[in-house]
């Protein structure tokens, strides 16, 4: 491993952990859901690093887009985030923006600076997203949009048990 691909191990790694203690350690459902999405994102990066490039896709799609964009709807929409304001000028708040530019920054300056070929893609891969969405809407068609209709069951109870009673 070079020195490139070393840092960017351990940025990802280091941006995963804190994203995962910030996302344990938050009262609010709201901020803590988003740095679940922030966890993901970075394990969908070591992933692309691991030369597993449809896992690190499938990781923003599926969870980072798509289930998770359904839980921060339903704990929205259930109003438990309205308990914390957090005040954005605090000390802490622009010392971890800070690094986290300056982290970027610096990873920008090493991509300019070094000349990395574009590593093709395999051949192989191609079949193999073929191979694994043929038999996603095929072989398993009805496990897929069952697992759709327990998403949306789960959606309305969540809406159901956050309307409030009305009495006449």
């Amino acid at each position: 491993m070079n020195g490139f691909y070393e840092f960017q191990f351990y940025l990802f790694s280091l941006l995963a952990i804190a994203s995962a203690l910030l996302f344990v350690t938050r009262r609010n459902p709201v901020p803590a859901s988003l740095w679940l999405v922030n966890v993901m994102l970075a394990l969908a990066g070591l992933y692309v690093m691991l030369d597993a490039p449809f896992v690190g896709v499938i990781q923003v799609l599926v969870y980072a887009g798509a289930i998770m964009v359904v839980f921060v709807f339903v704990v929205m929409l259930l109003n438990l985030g309205r308990s914390e304001i957090t005040d954005i000028r605090s000390l802490g708040a622009r010392l971890g923006a800070g690094m986290v530019g300056l982290a970027l920054l610096a990873n920008l300056l090493v991509v300019q600076r070094q000349h990395i070929p574009r590593v093709a893609l395999a051949p192989s891969v191609d079949n193999v997203v073929n191979d694994v969405a043929a038999s996603l809407f095929t072989d398993y068609l009805v496990a897929f949009e069952l697992t759709s209709l327990v998403l949306l069951v789960a959606v309305i109870g969540a809406v159901l048990l956050a309307k409030k009673r009305v009495r006449l």
